[in-house]
């Protein structure tokens, strides 16, 4: 089909805080070889487009300088050798940046289907979390049923994920969060047990469950420790990000006597290869999990494309419970 050759955006002006996303006009992206052309209906807003705009983490060199790592909406072009997809299917996608715009390109291997009977709003919510937490819980992690699972910031995008897939999967759920009206949102989506960070002792309390065996991690700094003296003996910690800083002293004695595992990751820049393996254990074990009604995203709250800026407050401030999408289309 023919498509405008401009189109609306939200663009960084300059690294800083949420006031340098601008509104933009841009040409609309050419789909190269094996990527589609995605009309976005709505974009996730996610903690690495705000590290972005800040300055402090730099989109891969082939990327879009835009922000917006996952989008819903139609297919409208198509490049050289794409075979899943045609003209006018609806996708929700990872992306390696580009979403805050009105048109974005994306391996059509990160693309999947809209779950059958979701909307376009929440499928935006599903690509940046689901790939993050299945790739580190379980490709990773190696998290089975009847451990003890433990994930920091229960209400975050990617907690809320977290605790549905991992009880899912018959994992007993601890996790923490910042207020006890959080608290009582994360047992409401499974949490075996919930603290609040601010006024509890989680390590002291999983430790007398017997440690974790897992824990997923965003926060780092002062949570290294602690979460290695919260595992069990042969237990994992996967970090995925660190909201307080990736320097801290750790006593390695601890990790070879109880044969403790440190391992991590970052999504953003693996390879197409790499994400197309995530994308394909996604769609085969967390749709099923969506079909079956044990998972569906927790959606904080929408703001239009051109209120970006206020997205990214919202983020920064911590008040929000799951997802925050931004409407694009219409």
């Amino acid at each position: 089909m023919s498509l405008s050759h401009t189109m609306s955006a939200v663009e960084i002006s300059e690294p800083g805080g949420p006031e340098v996303l601008r509104p933009a006009t841009l040409p609309v992206p050419v789909p190269r070889h094996g990527q589609i052309i995605i009309r976005v209906a709505y974009a996730g807003v996610n903690r690495p487009d705000a590290l972005q705009r800040a300055g402090s983490y730099a989109p891969p060199p082939s990327a879009s300088p835009l922000p917006g790592l996952e989008a819903s909406g139609t297919v409208v072009e198509i490049g050289p050798n794409v075979t899943r997809w045609k003209i006018g299917d609806q996708v929700t996608a990872l992306l390696p940046g580009g979403g805050y715009a009105e048109y974005v390109a994306t391996h059509e291997a990160h693309a999947l289907p809209v779950p059958a009977g979701m909307g376009l709003q929440a499928a935006a919510c599903l690509p940046e979390t689901c790939f993050t937490v299945w790739s580190n819980i379980v490709m990773r992690g190696q998290l089975k049923a009847g451990e003890r699972f433990l994930v920091h910031g229960g209400s975050s995008g990617i907690g809320t994920t977290a605790i549905q897939i991992a009880k899912a999967l018959g994992a007993r759920v601890f996790t923490t969060a910042g207020t006890d009206e959080k608290v009582l949102a994360c047992k409401a989506l499974g949490a075996e047990q919930a603290f609040n960070y601010k006024t509890e002792d989680w390590a002291a309390a999983i430790q007398a469950e017997g440690g974790a065996n897992l824990i997923l991690d965003m926060v780092g700094g002062s949570y290294l420790p602690r979460n290695i003296r919260t595992l069990a003996d042969d237990g994992r910690l996967v970090q995925i990000a660190f909201l307080q800083g990736p320097k801290v002293e750790v006593n390695f004695a601890e990790v070879m006597m109880r044969r403790l595992t440190i391992t991590g990751s970052t999504l953003r820049p693996q390879s197409d290869a790499a994400k197309a393996l995530i994308a394909r254990e996604v769609e085969a074990h967390v749709w099923p999990m969506i079909a079956a009604g044990h998972f569906a995203p927790v959606i904080d709250s929408e703001f239009p494309l051109v209120e970006a800026a206020a997205a990214h407050s919202r983020l920064e401030s911590s008040g929000h419970t799951g997802k925050i999408v931004l409407k694009v289309e219409g």
